[in-house]
């Protein structure tokens, strides 16, 4: 895991969820599904609004489409297997160790500790970064074809959006990208802040549980990137929205 993180970015368990467990965890998202907010639009890979000033193929400026769903964190089962996995500490060890880090400390957000992200077929997800460094997210319903997720390992850095690489991804150069094909049950651990990514439209629905952790206590989403997400934020949202991150990168 450490090697394929280092290397890639980005790491995957086979298997990680028995196959006894399946059906309860396939149900168990597939049950809150209802509960998804839905939001469809134009998206640059920042999740940022137009910008005039800067030239039109500035990336930006680069807007695609998108349609996607997610269910908030206090949607999910008091006792179900996300949350019980999310808050175990052996889990969060093994997250930790795997992202060779001291400490990880699950988020003090009310909405996004756990997500799980809802695509029904003719979804689109492209081409975007997250707004934390790393994710954690287990699949929970394959779709019947495509689907699969694309993946530019490190194509950023602090400091540094290296704007002419994602250019070129955009435009269709492959030769930075990366594809994996997920089951049902596999365990991921991605470096999203850093890495560029998207999922391929499939046929059928896709689910995923997406589990968020951060290297410092307390961490809380931006007001307009929760109200994007889950097209509501709570009190603690607003209170938070003060404290600027400190890594220097646009979303």
């Amino acid at each position: 895991m450490r090697e394929a993180l280092n290397d890639k970015g980005c790491a995957r368990i086979d298997g990680f969820i028995r196959s006894e467990y399946h059906d309860r965890l396939e149900a168990e998202v597939a049950g809150i599904a209802d509960k998804a907010h839905f939001s469809h639009g134009q998206i640059t890979p920042y999740f940022n609004n137009d910008e005039p000033s800067l030239p039109e193929d500035h990336t930006r400026r680069r807007f695609s489409a998108f349609s996607n769903a997610f269910v908030a964190m206090d949607w999910f089962p008091e006792n179900g297997l996300c949350l019980g996995l999310y808050r175990h500490p052996a889990f969060q060890r093994f997250v930790t160790d795997c992202l060779e880090e001291t400490q990880l400390y699950t988020f003090d957000d009310p909405l996004a500790g756990v997500v799980a992200n809802i695509m029904p077929e003719g979804s689109s997800l492209p081409w975007h970064y997250d707004t934390n460094e790393f994710i954690v997210s287990l699949l929970t319903k394959k779709p019947l074809s495509g689907g699969e997720f694309e993946y530019c390992p490190d194509l950023r850095e602090p400091g540094d959006e290296h704007y002419d690489d994602v250019k070129n991804v955009l435009d269709g150069q492959r030769d930075k990208v990366k594809t994996l094909s997920l089951e049902l049950g596999d365990l991921q651990i991605f470096k999203g802040r850093f890495s560029m990514h998207r999922v391929v439209e499939g046929k059928g629905e896709r689910h995923t549980a997406i589990f968020g952790y951060a290297k410092e206590p307390g961490f809380i989403g931006r007001v307009e990137r929760t109200q994007q997400v889950h097209g509501r934020v709570l009190q603690a949202h607003i209170d938070a929205e003060q404290n600027a991150r400190s890594d220097g990168l646009d979303d």
